[in-house]
């Protein structure tokens, strides 16, 4: 479990820290190279997730929606610095459960 943990926030990270860095290019006038450093970080987000054990494509990627979600948060907070409200973390929250229930609640064989 906690290597799934630790792929699905290295996941995040990749997708967001990349995100961000075309972000910078295309919309505040940065760099090419940041453009380009950014994309390589979403290439390595591609693969990631390939790392997982789970058997099935669209149930990694629907958890990990959930871990977006709440990374995206904190990413807000320390880079953009906007402090989330309660009905952010309320919000996080509520992912956080959902994958949890998604990836780890027993099913019957």
């Amino acid at each position: 479990m906690l290597q799934s943990i630790i792929l699905f926030i290295l996941a995040g990270i990749a997708e967001i820290g990349g995100g961000y860095l075309v972000w910078l290019w295309l919309r505040e006038g940065r760099s090419l190279g940041l453009g380009i450093v950014g994309a390589l970080i979403l290439v390595l987000y591609g693969i990631i997730p390939t790392l997982q054990k789970f058997p099935s494509f669209g149930k990694v990627y629907a958890a990990y929606g959930g871990v977006f979600i709440i990374l995206a948060v904190f990413w807000g907070w320390a880079v953009d610095k906007k402090t989330p409200d309660m009905f952010d973390w309320i919000g996080a929250a509520i992912c956080l459960i959902g994958v949890s229930v998604m990836l780890w609640w027993p099913r019957p064989s």
